[in-house]
């Protein structure tokens, strides 16, 4: 068990009271929808590896990158295809299908 000095317990305390309210709530909604386009723009064109020595090739291998999502959102927006859903995970299914 550790104890933290007063001032840092009420900053933490004061973070976690934050935390319910509908504001910070909002800004959440903002910064996952921000994390949700990064993580599949790494999914889809392995943005994390650069793939060639050069600085320009591989700057523009991110632009290209960066293009992807926008690119195949586009798509399914004109081919009427959903955008694939919140993923579960298989504990949370297994408590469904019961």
């Amino acid at each position: 068990m550790t104890f933290l000095p007063r001032d840092r317990y009420e900053a933490l305390e004061a973070a976690c009271r934050a935390q319910d309210t509908d504001e910070w709530k909002e800004r959440c909604k903002v910064r996952a929808g921000v994390e949700g386009t990064i993580s599949q723009a790494v999914r889809v064109t392995g943005l994390r590896r650069a793939r060639y020595r050069n600085l320009l090739t591989t700057r523009l291998g991110h632009v290209f990158a960066a293009t992807a999502p926008n690119i195949i959102r586009i798509d399914r927006w004109l081919t009427g295809t959903q955008l694939g859903g919140t993923r579960t995970s298989h504990p949370a299914a297994l408590m469904l299908a019961a």
